[in-house]
């Protein structure tokens, strides 16, 4: 059956969101934030080795092939961090983010959009060393050990606005993905923000969930 198939239309004009998904992927972020949410959501599972998200349908939401994505209101939404954004202001009653005119509101941009632009970059150039070194005024993230030291003064103190929000599903599932593959040493105040995020319990129905189609 197409990832297209009719039971998607059907939702068009509610509020259940569609979540084209596999979860051995980034959509993990995204299964852990509609826990959060509360939201109702209907998986659409994509099978790599079918090549789901490279099919003719998929590419009409997503052009890059990519998982994870979102129709919620006949809408598209792409890229991890903007899903978990938009959700996050699609179901405020969640209180996943600060509101518009709250000062919090910057804090919550700024470290979620950093997770979203230097730590994966760093991470990989990292593991992956280019043949032909560029200077960190050329990189978005600057260097490896710079972006580790921001992460580490974000999550310092707890939830990045003293708050839990849309920022830490974000920042902890690239925390947590990089200590398990040993990119990232495990600093005290990583490991206490890990285990302070993953103790949620929208994030245990996620791994368990997540399991159960894996």
């Amino acid at each position: 059956m197409s990832v297209l198939d009719s039971s998607s239309t059907s939702t068009a004009n509610s509020d259940k969101v569609l979540f084209y998904y596999n979860p051995m992927s980034r959509g993990r972020i995204v299964h852990w934030m509609l826990e959060e949410t509360g939201a109702e959501y209907e998986i659409k599972l994509l099978a790599w080795e079918k090549k789901e998200h490279k099919s003719p349908e998929f590419l009409k939401i997503n052009p890059m092939g990519k998982i994870p994505a979102i129709v919620h209101k006949s809408v598209a939404v792409t890229e991890a961090a903007a899903i978990c954004t938009y959700l996050a202001d699609a179901f405020p009653k969640a209180g996943l983010a600060p509101a518009v005119d709250d000062p919090a509101r910057g804090t919550y941009y700024r470290w979620l959009f950093f997770a979203a632009s230097c730590i994966e970059p760093a991470m990989m150039d990292r593991k992956f060393p280019r043949t032909d070194p560029v200077a960190a005024s050329h990189l978005g993230y600057g260097s490896y050990d710079d972006t580790v030291n921001a992460m580490e003064q974000a999550v310092s103190k707890g939830f990045i606005t003293g708050k839990f929000s849309a920022a830490d599903v974000y920042m902890s599932s690239q925390i947590g993905w990089c200590m398990m593959n040993k990119d990232l040493e495990p600093r005290p105040a990583f490991e206490k923000y890990q285990k302070l995020c993953t103790e949620r319990p929208a994030f245990q129905r996620f791994l368990q969930k997540a399991g159960s189609l894996s």
